[in-house]
């Protein structure tokens, strides 16, 4: 095909919002600075979309971040503009961009800064001019769940207040030192935690090594604000996944172990415990236990994966403990037990009990967790079977996969039209170990004479 023929393809892709096909293009010989027939480059298109892995496919291509438009704006000033730190992250690329002209560099800055410190809201409004309300409405902003953002809408325009964590993400980009204090207030000023900017702020902050770094973020776990120092707990938190091994590891969890025994806030503590289990430490199960009766069913959410020994059998303390919390009142508390103690034989009964219940609780989200559980239960009797099978009715594909999963593992003769009721997942979970097993128990049972 002609080298137009395959621009006007990855045109319609983009529009599409396709990225798999915009990949594929563009390693058939498409240019990722294709135009649409506004004559803007396609990665535009994608930026004002909010479409963060049509932007990525076009960047990690070739596409142009820094190609100077008609109106002399560039991709990456638009998808700053925008206000998604997902589209942005994706336009801005992994490449170093301290390439930059200072000029270009400062004018970035400028125009997230301003957009933060204005606020949304009032910048639409002094651009459109438009008198009445924003209407603002939380979105998710790229592919987790927890990473949300308002989108804002006034006058005929629309951006999302994600400006905050762009700046943020642009000033370690161009490696300026923000001031801890001022990073920590950008994150605890929004009152949700799920806001991108805490994840933002904390890894920005993870990725600054230096000693002064850290003393100054652990510092605010005295901060009077408990939202300064839920910042901390993320933090914290973010290190225990993805730095364990670092020299700081044993400090960190020395400190988090004298934190929860002295934090009076409930939501700080089930941070602080949440962020504590991430780490090694001989005192672990002392903790859980000494907060498995804690009146905030948050708190005790974090009781298990302490007392579950990281692996070790459990003692018998920590076994009376998770049986009662397989009874809580919280079913969070419940499916996080459960998980905790799977593995203890003795415990395996009411284990069941507690999930079979879950499996028909009205929270979909509990009744998918269960699934999980249920699919990997080593219980194999006709009551996880039939619960599984039941859970074939749910909506969501991957409760289905989950289900069908476990039956095929439990050889039940209705496998085959579990993976009917699946429905098609070629393509979705194509490195998912669950679709291989079920694509493996398909051909064994088609293909019985091969070895």
């Amino acid at each position: 095909m002609c080298e137009g023929g395959l621009d006007g393809r990855l045109v319609s892709a983009v529009r599409a919002g396709d990225g798999e096909a915009v990949r594929a293009l563009l390693e058939e010989g498409a240019s990722p600075n294709a135009v649409d027939t506004d004559g803007l480059p396609v990665l535009c298109a994608a930026v004002a979309a909010y479409d963060a892995p049509v932007a990525e496919a076009l960047v990690q291509g070739g596409a142009d971040p820094d190609r100077t438009l008609p109106d002399g704006t560039t991709p990456l000033w638009r998808a700053v503009d925008g206000g998604s730190p997902a589209v942005f992250s994706a336009v801005l690329g992994d490449e170093a961009r301290l390439r930059l002209p200072e000029t270009v560099r400062e004018q970035l800055l400028a125009l997230a800064r301003s957009w933060y410190e204005t606020g949304a809201a009032e910048q639409l409004r002094r651009r459109t001019g438009a008198p009445g309300p924003a209407v603002t409405t939380p979105v998710q902003d790229g592919e987790d769940v927890w990473e949300s953002v308002d989108q804002i809408s006034l006058g005929g325009l629309v951006t999302r207040a994600g400006h905050g964590a762009i700046l943020t993400s642009l000033e370690w980009a161009f490696r300026i030192l923000t001031p801890v204090d001022e990073l920590i207030a950008r994150a605890a000023e929004q009152p949700h935690e799920d806001h991108v900017i805490w994840w933002t702020v904390s890894s920005t902050l993870s990725q600054r090594r230096s000693f002064e770094t850290w003393s100054a973020v652990v510092a605010h776990r005295h901060h009077p604000d408990p939202a300064h120092r839920r910042v901390v707990a993320r933090y914290l938190w973010m290190r225990g996944v993805t730095d364990w091994a670092s020299s700081y590891a044993t400090k960190e969890s020395e400190i988090l172990a004298a934190w929860a025994a002295e934090e009076t806030d409930s939501t700080v503590l089930a941070d602080v415990l949440n962020a504590f289990t991430e780490y090694e430490h001989p005192g672990q199960e002392a903790v859980g236990l000494r907060y498995a009766g804690h009146l905030d069913p948050r708190v005790r959410r974090e009781v298990p994966v302490a007392l579950s020994g990281n692996g070790a059998p459990l003692t018998r303390a920590a076994r009376a403990a998770l049986l009662s919390l397989t009874r809580d009142p919280d079913a969070t508390v419940r499916i996080n037990a459960c998980r905790a103690c799977k593995e203890d034989d003795s415990l395996l009964p009411h284990v069941t009990q507690a999930l079979l219940l879950l499996a028909e609780d009205p929270d979909a989200d509990l009744r998918g967790a269960a699934a999980a559980e249920l699919a990997a239960s080593p219980d194999h009797s006709p009551a996880v079977a039939d619960a599984l099978w039941a859970l074939l009715d749910e909506d969501n594909q991957t409760v289905r996969l989950e289900a069908a999963y476990g039956l095929a593992r439990r050889d039940d003769p209705r496998t085959a039209r579990a993976i009917e009721r699946v429905g098609s997942f070629t393509g979705r979970f194509e490195h998912d170990h669950r679709a291989n097993a079920l694509w493996d128990w398909t051909w064994q049972r088609t293909n019985p004479s091969a070895e």
